[in-house]
């Protein structure tokens, strides 16, 4: 089985050698894996694999060769989610029928019409193209579908065609805590590096021992400060709405940022950058720092990144009162370009795959406003971005 094991390794173009091979059998004869398949996996990981870019690859030869080490018992039933079946019930329009459906006219004429229909409503409506209700095709409600309307009601994205969000909407912060499954954005993240020594001299200074002893003729011990990046960085986090799907990668980013810079600050925004962003979201609505105030605070010689899929209406870019939760006087291009004047190292991580960016205007308009500096949240976009930033 090993040997099958070390073959599929290197069929699957992973560097290991004989040598390698037979450090993990010394390793599994020392029964430093404890008969479990978990440490077998990590002392086969540590052992045969010596560049992080090969961890996937080793992880779906380990999956193929030892799948059925593990199984799930027989006899396991599956009950499905009550939301499941409620979500069969939800009305279902075909392409064509989308496409039929003509959007308001704009934000502010959207806006206005909402005006008129809350003015006139007087009963609960369900189905239709004219009330705020549900299952319809009105720009005004929940559950339906309407390529650009007011979201009232509901409980998350389904659509994401929604260019203003009528609900209180709850944000978690980012875990900083969180146990990388690999060290490739650690290292990813080392391209931005400058060392110098600072604060109290609390680390022994091996070399000026020595010379110093040998100059003096008796022992003299010399101290030093500790070697830090002096890299300064601030992070925008994009949170909620969209960006629910990919918390997990981008609290790896938070995490591995969090070790590998001292001098770091983190604030959070949504969707779009605005007047004022917070550093906590359980307090959004309470404790905010005006952008203005930011961009005094911290020097222009910080590097910047935003972490974002940038997927939104592209009023929430281009328009005042764009955002989806509040009426912003300038429209949130306007607040992207004093920091990208303001920073002048300054990158977009975007977790969405590269290959999909076209197929959502607002990512392109983003791009732009970036100057082109946008990279994907992968092992090469995370290469490419810190690069850009050391230039």
């Amino acid at each position: 089985m090993f040997l099958n094991f070390f073959s599929e390794l290197k069929s699957a173009g992973i560097p290991v050698t004989l040598r390698e091979y037979l450090t993990l059998m010394q390793a599994m004869d020392a029964d430093l894996a404890s008969r479990r398949v978990e440490d077998f996996y990590y002392l086969a990981r540590a052992t045969l694999v010596k560049d992080e870019r090969n961890l996937d690859k080793f992880d779906r030869v380990f999956g193929h060769v030892f799948k059925g080490l593990e199984m799930v018992a027989d006899g396991v039933e599956v009950e499905i989610p009550e939301e499941w079946l409620k979500a069969l019930a939800e009305k279902y329009l075909t392409d064509e029928e989308k496409a039929q459906i003509e959007a308001m006219g704009g934000l502010a004429k959207l806006l206005e019409t909402l005006r008129e229909r809350l003015a006139e409503q007087k009963k609960r409506h369900e189905g239709g193209k004219k009330w705020i209700g549900t299952a319809g095709t009105s720009p005004f409600g929940a559950q339906g579908y309407n390529p650009e309307g007011v979201r009232i009601g509901q409980d998350g994205n389904r659509n994401f065609r929604a260019v203003k969000v009528w609900d209180k909407r709850e944000f978690k912060d980012l875990d900083d805590q969180v146990e990388l499954g690999t060290r490739n954005i650690k290292i990813a993240l080392r391209r931005l590096r400058k060392f110098a020594r600072t604060g109290a001299p609390d680390e022994l200074d091996l070399d000026g021992t020595i010379k110093g002893t040998a100059h003096k003729g008796y022992l003299d011990i010399q101290m030093r400060p500790e070697r830090h990046n002096s890299v300064k960085v601030l992070l925008f986090f994009d949170i909620g709405g969209s960006m629910d799907w990919h918390i997990r990668a981008v609290e790896e980013l938070f995490s591995a940022a969090r070790t590998e810079f001292k001098h770091m600050a983190h604030v959070y925004f949504h969707n779009c950058l605005y007047e004022r962003v917070w550093k906590e979201n359980r307090r959004r609505t309470q404790e905010t720092t005006a952008t203005w105030d930011l961009l005094h605070t911290y020097p222009h010689h910080y590097k910047v990144i935003f972490v974002g899929d940038a997927a939104m209406s592209p009023y929430e870019i281009t328009a005042p009162g764009g955002s989806v939760e509040h009426f912003n006087d300038e429209a949130g291009a306007t607040w992207i370009e004093r920091v990208t004047r303001t920073y002048p190292a300054c990158v977009w991580l975007n977790p969405v795959p590269e290959g999909q960016w076209a197929y959502t205007h607002s990512i392109g308009v983003m791009r732009q406003l970036m100057g082109g500096r946008m990279y994907p949240l992968t092992l090469e976009g995370l290469d490419g971005a810190m690069r850009e930033l050391v230039r």
